[in-house]
């Protein structure tokens, strides 16, 4: 295991050393086998598919796993086939049965059958990290015959199909998998060891495979020589750590890096009329958010429903979308992203949020704080589009006194950052929600159940029950009232400020083409993506 673990440092070192050349020698020694994508990854906990939950680790396990269902860039309601062909009710409508796609193999050769969708989607329930959530309406997996599934459901009026194209419900290899101490029974949230495994590996049948990961380094894919769809276009795939715009618009620049995720709007600006760069943009359906604690043993003041308003009407949020990041996204009144369970434009500016300094200042009067009072941010140093976490916390700092609320930035690491938040022991956070799957009832549940206890909401009975008739609701129209409802709920309560929703623009070299950017959760089709 050790020489194993040499030769991949010595290869990535390899890699990383042709990307730093000048581009004809780097191209010269092989780099035009490799594609190398410069990308803040500092948030990375983790790349096992049953335990992920931070924002970069889906570019890697989206295109190192396939599931049984996806999207396709830019259509995120017609669910498309990947390794089921097929698929309908089953069992008087209890549940959903695919056939399977024949001749798929794993990396080492296996062969893909119904025991490894069963293995893969029993462990996810049974692991019970953050992403069996998306999955409390599997009620069981029965294997047919080799390439046919059911799943059975809990409850067949709440939606699952569309769930199933998160990356989170990532089909692997049961041997590999098994063979590293992976386990799908009851009890698995206690005796799977196979994490550590997963974290430099994956058990796919995707075009790509992972092959290592070192934090605040690199993720280094290779090819998959079995991949049913064909060869993949490069031998290697390198997301590099690179946390500064700057950096990464040099390494662009230079030819060392094809891809560069995080560069600011002058930075992208400065690329107009280049003839080896272009940018490639698309719709994302994710959001930055701020929370706001409900605990009193947290913050006295944020503990009173109409503090938590008044910093809702203090922020100057076109001068954060306009100002900061170039005007790279819009905003949705709350949880909901614009285009999902009857989000739009329209109703933020109508019911949302939005800069009124006199009315926030009639709010801390409300609240019994004329004079304001103060709270701790917690942000974490990393860079998020192309901007950070810190210079948007900074703008937010500077709104809020003009209403005589202090703010105290705390900068922390992402994973200590994470860690606090996901335990309850912030006061206040900005932070991301990246899309699992289009679904809206995965973002409402998750509103009231998980990220509600973050931020100490007792949620009334009556929101609950909200939430879960919206997502029963078949009729367009009535499940759109009802989230609609669920968002005035959520403003007026003001334990989430939705910032923004980030329109993703990539700068991307013309060596290579097919760089089909999507919102769908996973950033890239990257077995797409060619030499040019």
């Amino acid at each position: 295991m050790q020489g194993v673990l040499i030769s991949r440092r010595l290869l990535l070192a390899g890699i990383a050393s042709a990307a730093m050349a000048s581009p004809r020698g780097a191209y010269a020694q092989g780099r035009a086998s490799v594609l190398v994508i410069g990308m803040d990854i500092s948030d990375g906990r983790n790349y096992d598919p049953a335990r992920m939950s931070d924002l970069t680790p889906p570019l890697t396990n989206g295109n190192v796993y396939e599931t049984l269902v996806t999207l396709h860039p830019g259509d995120y309601s017609t669910i498309q086939p990947l390794l089921a062909t097929e698929w309908g009710t089953a069992q008087d409508g209890k549940a959903w049965r695919f056939h399977l796609r024949k001749g798929v193999k794993f990396w080492d050769g296996g062969d893909f059958t119904a025991e490894d969708v069963k293995f893969s989607l029993d462990r996810i329930v049974n692991l019970k990290d953050q992403p069996s959530a998306y999955a409390t309406n599997v009620k069981s997996v029965e294997v047919v015959d080799r390439h046919t599934v059911d799943i059975v459901m809990n409850d067949p009026n709440v939606p699952l199909l569309m769930n199933l194209v998160a990356p989170a419900f990532a089909i692997y290899s049961k041997k590999l998998a098994t063979a590293q101490g992976a386990t799908s029974e009851p009890g698995a949230d206690k005796s799977d060891k196979a994490t550590a495994w997963l974290n430099q590996n994956s058990a796919g049948t995707a075009a790509y495979r992972m092959v290592s990961w070192e934090r605040n380094s690199a993720v280094t894919l290779a090819r998959n020589e079995h991949w049913w769809g064909g060869k993949a276009p490069f031998e290697r795939v390198v997301i590099r750590h690179i946390a500064d715009g700057a950096a990464q618009l040099l390494a662009l620049r230079r030819g060392d890096i094809d891809a560069a995720f995080n560069l600011t709007a002058e930075q992208r600006a400065s690329l107009k009329g280049s003839p080896d760069l272009r940018v490639e943009e698309t719709a994302s359906l994710d959001h930055i958010y701020m929370t706001l604690t409900s605990s009193p043993e947290l913050n006295k003041a944020l503990a009173v429903p109409e503090a938590r308003r008044a910093v809702g009407y203090a922020i100057d949020y076109d001068g954060i979308i306009n100002g900061l990041i170039g005007g790279s996204a819009v905003r949705p009144a709350s949880f909901l992203p614009i285009g999902v369970g009857g989000s739009t434009a329209a109703l933020t500016q109508q019911d949302g949020f939005r800069q009124d300094l006199d009315k926030a200042k009639a709010l801390l009067a409300a609240a019994g704080l004329p004079g304001g009072f103060e709270f701790e941010l917690s942000i974490a140093n990393a860079a998020i589009l192309g901007t950070n976490y810190q210079i948007i916390a900074q703008k937010i700092q500077s709104d809020l006194a003009r209403v005589g609320i202090k703010m105290a930035l705390k900068p922390l690491d992402p994973v200590n950052l994470r860690t606090l938040y996901n335990g309850g022991k912030t006061q206040s956070v900005i932070t991301f929600w990246n899309t699992p799957s289009p679904e809206p009832s995965l973002w409402s549940t998750a509103s009231v159940e998980r990220v509600a206890k973050r931020v100490h909401w007792n949620v009334p009975q009556d929101m609950q029950d909200l939430v879960a008739r919206a997502s029963k609701a078949r009729d367009t129209t009535d499940q759109t009232k009802l989230y609609v409802e669920y968002q005035k709920n959520l403003i007026a309560n003001a334990n989430y400020i939705t910032l923004l929703q980030p329109i993703y623009r990539i700068a991307v070299s013309n060596r290579i083409k097919n760089f089909n950017a999507t919102g769908a959760g996973w950033y890239i089709e990257m077995e797409q993506v060619k030499p040019a």
